[in-house]
């Protein structure tokens, strides 16, 4: 279905907290919610759909600084209304609450495009995978034993994901013991074949994130998440120097010029399609790590990722995050399973293939 380019561009937004199924903390922070933000663009009758994770303050930059922007804009023009929601935010500061927004209206944009000519999302950006490598994340520190078993072994064992990762960092750092015991016991559950990963969060000091992972050599763990502080580039460039595991952070980014400067420091930028800057920016960012010979993974949002994940042939792998796919999987038909250890990318239906069930995400709805 094609519209005309004079059809009116119009954007919504309206914010959900869904409680989490067990209170959920990592390194640094703990929560027991999380809070949705879905935004509609629509021309000509058609509604394109887009999301990020943030506070509910998100849903009013789209309506009030974003809508207005890009109303007299030709809705397949994504470029230009992209360049105008970014000058319009200025102000604002790109980092945080409006590039969120940014994020989420970009996404919608994108799928309102490949909805309008018929097209599902993954055609229209182009490929150069069919699925697209997952690692099951989640092993939160507040996780006993007995749940960080049955989470790991659903992923690695049922599920058949060959890589998984935990929450380690406990207390700023102050429990290095626990989250070593952790990490062992993660590897009992998930056995000698499967990818051990880890995600500190910022919470250790350099030097401390570089014993933890001595005393843990026998574990194979092949990913480090942000021993440091993902502000300390010189501490994750030495950090990433001296031990043996991949080091990886970038899933604050919200624009090119981070990722640039975190480039020489990292084995692996993250990058966050629902943080960046949406599709746009996620392409561009991705250019970035391989002018830098890296290699990019998807945080969090799994199927907000999954086309442009599909896109990017720089692409290692995506964060198949337990809080996240459990919201998508209750509020959006389409949700799919990463049988094997890859997420299947829709080729099928138009947009992004997902429906969002407005009935039962109302209970839910803040804004």
């Amino acid at each position: 279905m094609t519209t005309g380019p004079g059809a009116p561009l119009g954007l919504g937004a309206r914010a959900y907290t869904i409680p989490a199924d067990f209170p959920e903390a990592d390194g640094t922070l703990a929560w027991t919610s999380t809070t949705i933000v879905v935004v509609h663009a629509e021309a000509g009758g058609v509604r394109g759909l887009g999301w990020t994770y943030g506070p509910a303050a998100t849903a009013s930059v789209v309506t009030d600084t974003l809508a207005p922007t890009v109303a007299d804009l030709d809705p397949d023009d994504v470029p230009a209304a992209w360049t105008a929601m970014a000058r319009a935010i200025r102000n604002a500061g790109r980092p945080g609450i409006a590039g969120l927004a940014l994020s989420a209206a970009d996404n919608a944009l994108w799928d309102l495009k490949a909805r309008r000519h018929g097209l599902p999302l993954a055609r229209l950006l182009g490929g150069a995978r069919a699925a697209v490598p997952v690692y099951g994340s989640g092993g939160f520190t507040t996780y006993d034993a007995e749940r960080q078993h049955r989470q790991l072994a659903h992923w690695a064992h049922e599920l058949g994901i060959p890589r998984v990762k935990i929450k380690i960092g406990e207390s700023w750092g102050r429990c290095a013991g626990r989250d070593l015991e952790r990490m062992a016991a993660a590897r009992r559950t998930i056995g000698d074949d499967a990818e051990l990963f880890v995600d500190a969060n910022g919470a250790y000091t350099r030097k401390q994130a570089v014993r933890l992972l001595d005393r843990a050599a026998d574990l194979g763990v092949r990913w480090f998440e942000e021993p440091v502080s993902s502000d300390d580039l010189p501490g994750l460039g030495l950090v990433r120097d001296l031990v043996r595991a991949d080091v990886a952070a970038g899933e604050y980014g919200y624009d090119l010029v981070y990722f640039g400067r975190m480039a020489p420091y990292v084995d692996c930028l993250q990058i966050d399609v629902t943080r960046c800057g949406g599709i746009s920016e996620f392409l561009r960012a991705a250019a970035v790590a391989a002018a830098h010979g890296l290699e990019v993974s998807g945080h969090c949002a799994p199927h907000q990722h999954l086309a442009v994940a599909a896109a990017v042939p720089n692409l290692r792998h995506l964060e198949w995050f337990h809080d996240h796919v459990r919201i998508e999987s209750m509020l959006f038909d389409g949700a799919v399973s990463p049988v094997g250890g890859e997420a299947p990318v829709g080729r099928a239906a138009p947009g992004n293939g997902l429906t969002f069930e407005e009935e039962a995400a109302a209970p839910w709805r803040v804004v």
